[in-house]
């Protein structure tokens, strides 16, 4: 009796090591280079909270922030990176949920999805009625292509560097489309990227700068423009018919594909999800992809974004590089566009207001409310969200362009 009482103390001690073993405080097994140990995953899951806070408190782009920064903190708890993402077994099975989910960004299919969502939202009556609006959504992209020579010159290849310059489109979707095309069609190496993943710090900086449009663009477009120039009232747009709407996304749709095939996913999603609303036949459909559709794709897509951001790849140099030169894109994407504005102003013999320009970028409809706020505050009576909206819907287009034409030049 006493030699089973030991042999059941012993296996009862054994099971104790073997909790012990389990837990995340064992977590040893980081990779090369990565200096900060288990401290470094404490430091993910405060910057996670520090975006919680944001996403609730501050209602910064809420509805991916949060789901971002949850993903970023349940993957830095101690331990969880090797069960969220387990590797499937050879025979199938056996992965972990974060391996499945992440395949929707892997395979490029979780973007082309949200934009048939944003296309079922999108009016693009303000871009019809004045198709010099497109111009200005075009403007705004110069940002990305001065972006993509800095981070050429800091080391990183073309693949990186046309990744981390799409962040200055201000459009989330686009930014991971591109990344992960670029993924697969030519690898990271080399330069300052290394080998890490890039996509969350990526992925991270265009959403964060989508949330911080009301910050980032009013100091910019009061700088570049005079209060004469805010002051201007545009004339009322013209009324665009049922026919017109529904022609735009298929003539949008044809030459696209036919130009640039490597933007199609993403433009012929949009035009998919603006036709099912303009139609008018298929309201079922149209609701379903501005509602339930993109907000299940919206929830996975933060989640395993922000799963991705796990701190042996996350916290490096690179991260910092990125995040500043997406600052650098998108505050050039804002100052082309109004730039180009007051060149219109001036051709327009004053019948432009130059602060519609800074709505080119694709960050709908914060952008042109940003216009439209910083005009107000000049003239109380002054109403420019319309005349805004041209631009900034020419942006989401002008952004999936940008980034087909990114991948058809360095892919």
């Amino acid at each position: 009796m006493t030699a089973l009482t030991f042999v059941s103390a012993k296996g009862f001690v054994e099971s104790l090591k073997s909790l012990w073993q389990s837990t995340g405080f064992m977590t040893n097994n980081y990779p090369e280079g990565y200096y900060f140990g288990i401290w470094g995953l404490f430091i993910m899951m405060g910057i996670a909270c520090l975006l919680v806070y944001l996403a609730i408190v501050k209602k910064f782009e809420p509805n991916l922030l949060l789901s971002i920064a949850f993903g970023m903190f349940i993957i830095n708890i101690p331990g969880a990176y090797s069960i969220l993402f387990a590797p499937i077994a050879e025979g199938g099975g056996g992965g972990g949920i974060m391996t499945y989910l992440y395949k929707g960004v892997d395979w490029v299919i979780f973007p082309p999805l949200i934009f048939l969502g944003i296309g079922a939202m999108t009016d693009f009556g303000p871009l019809i009625a004045n198709p010099k609006s497109l111009l200005l959504g075009a403007a705004a992209q110069f940002g990305i292509f001065i972006t993509f020579f800095g981070a050429l010159f800091l080391g990183f290849n073309e693949a990186a560097a046309s990744s981390i310059a799409i962040i200055g489109g201000a459009d989330g979707p686009t930014a991971i489309y591109l990344t992960q095309k670029m993924a697969h069609l030519a690898a990271f190496g080399g330069g300052t990227a290394g080998t890490a993943d890039l996509l969350p710090a990526i992925a991270i900086a265009a959403y964060s700068y989508m949330a911080l449009v009301p910050v980032i663009q009013p100091p910019i477009m009061k700088l570049l423009t005079t209060k004469k120039e805010r002051l201007i009232r545009m004339e009322q747009l013209r009324p665009v018919s049922k026919k017109e709407k529904i022609i735009f996304p298929l003539v949008v749709t044809a030459l696209v594909g036919i130009l640039l095939p490597s933007a199609l996913p993403l433009i012929g999603m949009l035009m998919l999800g603006n036709l099912f609303k303009e139609s008018g036949v298929v309201p079922r459909l149209a609701n379903t992809a501005k509602n339930e559709l993109i907000n299940i794709v919206t929830i996975f897509l933060g989640v395993v974004v922000g799963a991705k951001a796990y701190a042996p790849t996350f916290l490096q140099l690179q991260t910092i590089l990125i995040i500043v030169l997406g600052v650098v894109a998108f505050s050039f994407g804002t100052a082309t566009g109004v730039l180009l504005g007051k060149l219109m102003c001036k051709l327009s013999h004053g019948k432009i207001n130059p602060l519609i320009g800074a709505a080119g970028v694709s960050a709908v409809p914060m952008a042109a409310r940003v216009a439209q706020d910083v005009g107000r505050k000049e003239d109380p009576e002054n109403y420019l969200l319309m005349h805004a909206m041209g631009p900034n819907v020419a942006g989401v287009i002008g952004s999936a362009v940008a980034a087909g034409v990114l991948i058809a030049m360095f892919a």
